[in-house]
């Protein structure tokens, strides 16, 4: 393999230095000012580089958004990979998969709104080619992890064989996790009087899916007492927390008038 020279060396590192500081900015701009406030002139100015410099590292500003979702995927990997290897039953390391979700989204609540905007199609479908790939890319260790957890499960004859592949099956826990962080960040959609504790709800909803497949060890999800009993078990086991440090924010009510 070809030893780079000192000089170049020296230049990569400027280059993703200097990508790193525009990401900042452009992040910082997000949360002070809003998604639809982005402005690439003003991520230029504010890090102290012309406009041209910036079009060479992102083409576009949905090439600049989709960097930054990917560089927040490459983020969240920790954690996942905590619950993933999880000492513990197959189906309670699906659960603990959803609950490092809850964790990010409560602690970096921005992060969930920046995805939603990057996977629309507006953004999505105007980025380039090789921004979608490094993307998809960044994803693949995580959806790595959780297909881990099915085939392990069937391996221990947790879950039962299925014409399903691996990545099929997580399509519904994954479904309804997106699902309901959608339906409950956005401010009136969901009605607590009605659900409780929506993130709550996700998990028992889970757990009638999870019983569906027949993994082991079933869980009776009507169970009030059952399903806080393994909330705590596996919130404590895994992140040496209680479900009341896990659980995302709500959004305040919709004023009456």
């Amino acid at each position: 393999m070809p030893v780079l020279s000192a000089a170049v060396a020296r230049r990569q590192r400027e280059i993703v230095a200097r990508e790193r500081t525009l990401l900042d900015a452009a992040q910082a701009q997000i949360q002070r000012d809003g998604l639809l406030s982005l402005q690439m002139a003003r991520v230029a100015d504010e890090c102290g580089y012309a406009i041209g410099t910036l079009y060479k590292h992102f083409a576009s500003k949905e090439d600049l958004l989709v960097a930054l979702a990917t560089r927040n995927s490459f983020d969240r990997v920790e954690l996942f990979e905590r619950a993933a290897r999880w000492d513990g039953p197959t189906r309670e390391r699906m659960l603990a998969v959803v609950l490092a979700d809850m964790l990010i989204i409560r602690e970096q609540p921005e992060h969930f709104r920046l995805a939603q905007f990057v996977w629309t199609d507006v953004v999505w479908g105007a980025a380039s080619v090789d921004s979608r790939r490094r993307a998809l890319a960044a994803c693949e260790p995580l959806a790595t992890l959780i297909d881990g957890i099915v085939a392990e499960g069937r391996a221990r004859g947790e879950l039962p064989a299925s014409a399903l592949p691996h990545g099929a099956l997580t399509m519904g826990p994954w479904m309804m996790t997106v699902g309901m962080h959608t339906l409950v960040q956005q401010q009136g959609l969901v009605d607590t009087a009605v659900t409780g504790d929506p993130y709550r709800l996700l998990i028992r909803q889970l757990q009638f899916l999870f019983n569906g497949y027949g993994w082991q060890p079933l869980v009776d999800a009507e169970d009030d007492a059952a399903l806080d009993a393994l909330i705590a078990r596996v919130s404590r086991a895994v992140f040496d927390t209680d479900w009341s440090s896990i659980a995302p924010d709500l959004p305040p009510s919709l004023p009456l008038s």
